[in-house]
């Protein structure tokens, strides 16, 4: 125990001077450029083109001299660094000002030096520029791999090609000049892009909006958020304060948010859907509430007379609790 309190007493003063090599050496940035604590950054700027002049390494000749002022002049130009910015010159006063903080103060110095030199606000603007333009590539991918897939389905290719022989958009196979896989081609555009056009009027699958990319939205988040409030306070004043009676708007625009529909797939719906809905008045809790008891019994009745589910049950009823991938196997 003798032993370990000198060297504890010790410590401190041993680790500012630490400190102070950190930043100049064994000596004083001021005093190493020949400047006090009231000097200002004109006073300090002279002084170090005065004495990098003097040090610099092209005015000597022999390796030895050289080597001896490369060493001085990396020194003034580290004291130099340190005094010519004025948050570092405020750290390096500080550590003067209170030596005994020594472990803070070499957390700020070599936060310093370690932190990036670019502006974090140019470093999260670029990521979020990259992140809106990969949801952009990728949302327009899937949506074109989608459109593909649905037009090799036999209901949608169907429905498409009606469309387009009514409409007079393809072309006769008896056609001079067009052979025969450039017409099949031209078939499979326009049935991909008559499906496109299905799937996004009816609100099924949209196309990608630029309005939808992070970048876009960030900017119209305050509008937004606006909007929502207000319709929001608007909503509690008129029908949960004032009691007022619902209005056509507000029937459906509760009617699709408990059916969740986009206001898109509404609008889609034929007039006669959408009265059938109305007629049930969603807007009253019980009638809610019996809709979707009728839904989820409507649901397991399905599930019941699927075939999937029959041959489950017949697993379960004559299995012996093991799998076989054997053709043979009576289950």
């Amino acid at each position: 125990m003798k032993c370990i309190l000198p060297i504890l007493l010790l410590l401190p003063y041993t680790t500012a001077q630490e400190f102070q090599d950190l930043y100049c050496g064994d000596l004083n940035c001021y005093d190493l450029l020949g400047v006090t604590r009231d000097s200002s950054k004109v006073e300090i700027s002279k002084a170090y083109r005065k004495l990098a002049g003097t040090w610099h390494p092209d005015r000597f000749r022999t390796q030895e001299e050289k080597k001896n002022a490369e060493v001085m002049f990396m020194r003034i130009a580290a004291g130099y660094e340190v005094l010519k910015d004025d948050e570092s010159r405020k750290e390096y006063d500080y550590m003067l000002d209170h030596p005994e903080e020594y472990y803070y103060n070499y957390y700020r110095y070599y936060k310093r030096r370690v932190a990036p030199k670019v502006d974090i606000r140019i470093v999260i603007l670029s990521l979020i520029s990259i992140v809106s333009a990969l949801q952009y590539y990728s949302t327009w991918y899937n949506f074109n791999q989608t459109i593909v897939y649905l037009a090799t389905v036999p209901k949608y290719r169907y429905q498409a090609l009606e469309i387009a022989r009514s409409k007079g958009l393809l072309l006769n196979q008896k056609q001079k000049g067009v052979s025969r896989d450039k017409s099949k081609q031209m078939e499979d555009e326009v049935v991909r892009h008559i499906i496109a056009d299905m799937m996004d009027s009816n609100g099924g699958y949209e196309r990608p909006q630029i309005r939808d990319i992070l970048w876009v939205r960030i900017v119209l988040f305050p509008l937004e958020a606006y909007k929502w409030i207000r319709f929001q306070g608007d909503w509690i004043l008129r029908f949960w304060i004032l009691r007022e009676e619902y209005g056509t708007f507000e029937k459906e625009y509760i009617t699709r948010t408990k059916l969740k529909y986009s206001e898109r797939q509404w609008l889609a719906l034929q007039d006669f859907e959408k009265e059938l809905f109305l007629k049930k008045e969603f807007w009253i809790k019980v009638n809610w509430e019996e809709y979707c008891e009728e839904e989820a019994e409507r649901e397991r009745v399905k599930q019941a007379e699927s075939g999937r589910s029959k041959q489950e049950r017949r697993w379960l009823k004559h299995s012996d609790n093991r799998m076989t991938f054997d053709e043979n196997y009576d289950w």
